[in-house]
């Protein structure tokens, strides 16, 4: 107690100092920013693009901000105080006090509004509104002339458009591939005038010139005159010229020669022997660690290596040389650097002659190889919504270019060990888990081969074994282990496929305890889903993330998976003669999972403006298991609830459908998954101070059974039953957002439980404590 008072005083003490008594002469302390005039607003894309602009120009953090905020201040402005009270002081604790505590004011001149407005009218003319204005008022304090705080006022007025484009003064070859193109045109009649896309429409101009040949144009070889006086009416004509001393080469193709790969040794050493497969002269320290074969197919794509045409006034004639091309040399670059191989490399196009009277250039690539060993160790402490807590690590050890031709080999070890914590469990729960996989990955379709052709984006194939124990303390061990082929593609930045067209596990239940039997006899249906089984899968993932695509404002994320498991084995026992829908067939003496199994996730976020957004998903999945098994593996079965799921509910505590287990159960989080899964969320976010963001949510979700089960009542899909069995949350939280990490706090309040808690209504929830579940989480939950 004596320490508050003494604390308090303290504080009392120093708010009895002045924030500006010892401030320069005519210097005035800037207390922030009253809350922006915005005259005139013109809600566009471009329109916010360039208010988010002109915000940033113009923010400035006074002393003793609030989270970085132009305008809120926290209450005690403990640096200004310090800084006035020990201002003065050249020696002992005073000094040190200052040096360690003082904040330097912040003054108006130091702000400088009128640069600030100058240079926020600028991003205002760049964005098209010619006729904007930004402006400020100076509010000094009343009862002290030497604070004051500002006020900014931005007028966007109307836009100007774009009414006509021209390319003039460019040479033939230059204009015609420049016409050919302006159907992908960032800029058109019609359009909002914006210097974004002015410079967007060089850089593309640009590309597109260098794709077919121009190596040495660049996108400041162009500009543009702008002329608002040809027409009327808030519209621009552009002219796009070169500017003044573009070199004569810049607009000349040339054409790819000779290539030459230079490896060099482990220490920078240079290459000491050679070699040349088929046109291509690889220079190499030593001993080759490449495989010649692969060099020559990541330089000489398939799909690359075919004429291009030269165009001309008089039409389009055919040589047989390669056109330099920018979209290639990326290609390479992209093939290369994706490989994981090399430590560095570099790529020069050097012309056959100084002059550049030829028009050939060869390509010189000069690489050195990375270590051939990679080690990482990872430590992690897991704390799971259904009260599972502990410690796990992982070592992985890999081998690059293991065959010589870009192939990694890892093997990574695993283990885990984690207990029931919360009230009353008792560490029943307690497990351990331990594992150990081996993949090989190769940068290409390792089969089938389609000759020497190579896609022209990314894809590789892996093969991986691995085997899994898992330890219930109490209950049981399980053994899980297996393979699988893997391809991965991506044909396009924003779409990638994933193919498993063969996938073996074998899940083997060990070491039953009576506590376990004891389960198993209350409930049969979950001891089948644990049994010793084979699962022989295939399964396709196909993912859509168009995030990263120019001029998306409201991205839109979408993942399907689709899993066949017995199938194939299944047709086999039918081409020997046995019903395809026979049960208990087995594979080498073990029976074996059947099921189709379906798994979509869409995700959609709406940018309301710079500091809100709408974040929006739907989650469905469904497994069917018939044929040799009617009862899928648990592992493959679904479950709703916890940080990223449905927020006013734990894990595995919903579910499934109108299901609710005896209170006295001690395996209720095992029972409480399904075969059907529906799921929905919407969430609020919003910009509280700075980094500090808020969230409103609302969540909505329940499993369900394909069939009845006795022991668990109400557990099948019915769709009449569906609006009652949905269980439903909203609730808010914090995210602190530091772009590289976010941490995230939830409260969820359950509004409607999806069995009957003995309470009539929509809203049965007993008590509103009993709805409450908190939950902390790295991240987003999507």
């Amino acid at each position: 107690m004596k320490r508050l008072i003494n604390i308090i005083g303290i504080i009392f003490l120093l708010a009895s100092c002045s924030t500006t008594k010892h401030l320069p002469e005519g210097e005035v302390l800037y207390t922030g920013q009253k809350s922006m005039v915005v005259k005139n607003p013109y809600k566009t894309l471009i329109g916010e693009t360039a208010m988010e602009e002109v915000e940033a120009a113009l923010a400035k953090a006074p002393n003793n901000a609030f989270m970085g905020s132009s305008v809120y201040r926290a209450p005690f402005p403990m640096g200004l105080w310090i800084y006035n009270r020990f201002v003065g002081s050249k020696k002992g604790l005073g000094k040190w006090i200052f040096n360690r505590f003082a904040a330097t004011p912040v003054f108006i001149s130091a702000v400088n509004p009128d640069i600030r407005t100058k240079v926020a009218t600028n991003i205002l003319h760049e964005y098209g509104y010619f006729n904007g204005t930004v402006t400020y008022k100076t509010f000094v304090y009343p009862k002290d002339s030497l604070k004051a705080k500002l006020q900014y006022t931005v007028d966007m007025r109307n836009p100007y458009f774009i009414d006509t484009v021209s390319y003039v003064g460019f040479s033939h070859y230059t204009q015609d591939v420049m016409e050919l193109g302006r159907r992908r045109s960032l800029i058109s009649p019609g359009e909002q005038f914006n210097v974004l896309d002015l410079d967007g429409e060089r850089t593309r101009i640009s590309s597109l010139l260098r794709n077919m040949g121009c190596y040495y144009f660049r996108p400041d070889y162009m500009t543009y005159q702008a002329d608002t006086t040809l027409v009327s009416g808030g519209h621009v004509s552009l002219r796009m010229i070169p500017v003044a001393g573009v070199p004569k080469e810049a607009e000349k193709p040339f054409y790819v020669g000779n290539n030459t790969f230079s490896l060099m040794g482990p220490q920078g050493q240079m290459p000491n022997d050679s070699l040349l497969y088929k046109d291509l002269w690889i220079h190499y320290y030593k001993k080759l660690k490449v495989r010649p074969n692969m060099l020559y197919r990541w330089l000489n794509y398939r799909g690359y290596r075919r004429k291009r045409q030269e165009l001309s006034r008089g039409g389009m004639r055919r040589r047989p040389e390669n056109l330099y091309s920018e979209y290639r040399q990326g290609r390479i670059q992209e093939r290369l650097a994706g490989l994981g191989i090399f430590r560095y490399m570099e790529m020069q196009y050097v012309p056959r002659d100084t002059a550049l009277v030829s028009d050939t250039l060869d390509l010189h690539i000069r690489a050195a190889l990375d270590k051939p060993y990679d080690a990482e160790l990872d430590f992690n402490m897991k704390m799971k919504s259904n009260n599972q807590t502990g410690p796990g690590a992982a070592f992985t050890v890999t081998k690059n270019n293991v065959f010589g031709g870009g192939e990694t080999w890892n093997v990574k070890l695993s283990g885990s060990y984690e207990w029931q914590t919360g009230k009353d469990n008792h560490s029943l729960m307690d497990s351990y888990e331990m594992g150990i996989s081996s993949s090989v990955t190769f940068p290409r379709v390792v089969f089938p081969r389609f000759g020497d052709r190579q896609y022209d984006f990314p894809a590789t194939t892996t093969f991986r074994i691995y085997a899994d124990q898992l330890n219930r303390a109490k209950y049981y061990k399980l053994l899980a282990f297996g393979g699988n082929v893997t391809y991965d593609f991506q044909p396009q930045p924003s779409v990638k496929h994933s193919f498993t067209p063969f996938r073996l596990t074998f899940n083997m239940l060990s070491n039953p305890t009576a506590a376990f039997d004891s389960l198993r006899n209350e409930n049969p249906a979950l001891y089948i889903s644990l049994r010793n089984q084979f699962i022989p899968a295939m399964e396709y993932t196909y993912t859509y993330d168009n995030a990263s695509k120019r001029r998306v404002r409201n991205p839109i994320w979408w993942q399907t998976t689709l899993t066949s498991a017995g199938n194939l084995t299944s047709c086999l026992y039918n081409f020997l003669g046995q019903s395809f829908s026979k049960e208990n067939k087995e594979l080498l003496g073990v029976p074996f999972a059947q099921f189709l199994k379906i798994n979509t996730e869409l995700r959609y976020h709406y940018k309301i403006d710079n500091n809100q957004m709408m974040a929006t998903r739907f989650a469905a999945g469904a497994i069917w298991a018939y044929g040799n098994s009617k009862i899928a593996p648990y592992t493959e079965q679904f479950y709703v609830g916890g940080a990223n799921s449905v927020r006013a509910f734990t894990s595995r505590s919903i579910g499934p459908g109108g299901y609710y287990p005896s209170t006295d159960s001690r395996f209720a989080f095992i029972n409480q998954v399904g075969d059907i899964r529906l799921e929905a969320n919407l969430e609020y976010r919003f910009r509280m101070v700075g980094d500090l963001h808020g969230a409103l949510f609302l969540d909505a979700g329940n499993v369900w059974l394909m069939r009845e089960d006795a022991e668990r009542p109400l557990g099948k899909f019915r769709l009449k039953d569906v609006p009652d069995q949905i269980a439903l949350g909203t609730g808010l939280g914090l995210r602190y957002d530091m772009d590289y990490l976010v941490f995230r706090f939830d409260c969820g309040i359950a509004l409607h439980d999806p069995y009957d808690t003995g309470k009539s209504g929509y809203y049965n929830i007993p008590k509103f404590s009993d709805g409450l579940a908190f939950h902390f989480a790295i991240g987003y939950p999507f």
